[in-house]
């Protein structure tokens, strides 16, 4: 039986991303944590951007992603929806 795997386009720049060598515990703190050392990392990232882009388009609600909190997540799309 032949199996081939299905890698997500997304992979590449994750694979890229400086978080995906620091570890998660910075990028999804516990409730009412600090995010300044995720977004510092972040704002290093030249991922930054597909980071932030895949972030929106899958509705992540948890976590920093493309250095943005929740709830700065949450701002940007109600202001691009209007």
């Amino acid at each position: 039986m032949h199996n081939d795997t299905i890698t997500p386009v997304h992979s590449a720049w994750q694979e890229r991303a400086l978080c995906a060598q620091t570890g998660a515990d910075f990028f999804f703190p516990e409730p009412g944590s600090s995010v300044r050392e995720a977004k510092r990392i972040c704002g290093m990232c030249e991922m930054r951007t597909a980071c932030l882009e895949y972030a929106l388009a899958n509705d992540e609600r948890f976590g920093v992603w493309g250095g943005l909190s929740e709830k700065e997540r949450l701002r940007l799309r109600r202001t691009e929806n209007g």
